[in-house]
């Protein structure tokens, strides 16, 4: 057998073991052959273009959920510290009527004081920290500088004289800088 004749033997073969692949027994015994069909360019273009289409929009949907579930997430936040605030509200309205009537001075500047720990203590809660900034170097990070002092010794240049308005941390980050006075 010459070498053309071989390789035809083994296409034959190939092809054999081929359509033997793609075939599939019925209940009656007999084989059938499964049919593939080749796409043409055309019907591949609308195949992926609606595939495209169909993922786009479903991305499309996924962001608008996504962007409602924030909402709603911020939403909900915030009244779980005005829940807790309501306490504090309801101690106010308190105070004010009984300050309507009292005579007792001493009585309502304790009264306030009262308040004023209930409500530091509701927002400590929730993370919120003070600064303490007298003393501290002046740091652009956390403090603006609303005005510039002669420093009253040379140990306290550079650093804040005095706090006019208190900063604020919200765990660990700045949610108001505190304005200072700083010393030159």
């Amino acid at each position: 057998m010459s070498e053309e004749e071989k390789q035809t033997v083994e296409d034959q073969n190939t092809e054999d073991q081929n359509v033997a692949e793609n075939n599939t027994i019925n209940e009656e015994g007999n084989i059938e052959a499964e049919v593939k069909i080749e796409l043409t360019a055309e019907e591949r273009y609308v195949e992926l273009n609606d595939k495209y289409i169909r993922i786009h929009a479903e991305f499309d949907n996924y962001r608008k959920r996504t962007n409602k579930e924030k909402i709603d997430i911020i939403g909900n936040a915030n009244a779980g510290i005005l829940k807790d605030m309501l306490p504090v509200m309801d101690d106010f309205d308190r105070a004010i009527k009984n300050n309507l009537t009292s005579e007792d001075i001493d009585g309502v500047k304790e009264g306030f004081n009262l308040i004023y720990n209930k409500f530091k203590t509701v927002l400590e809660g929730k993370g919120l920290k003070p600064m303490n900034s007298n003393g501290e170097v002046f740091d652009v990070e956390i403090h603006e500088a609303i005005a510039n002092v002669p420093a009253p010794t040379k140990k306290q240049k550079g650093k804040v004289i005095d706090a006019v308005e208190k900063g604020y941390y919200l765990n660990d980050k700045v949610i108001r800088f505190a304005k200072v006075v700083v010393g030159q």
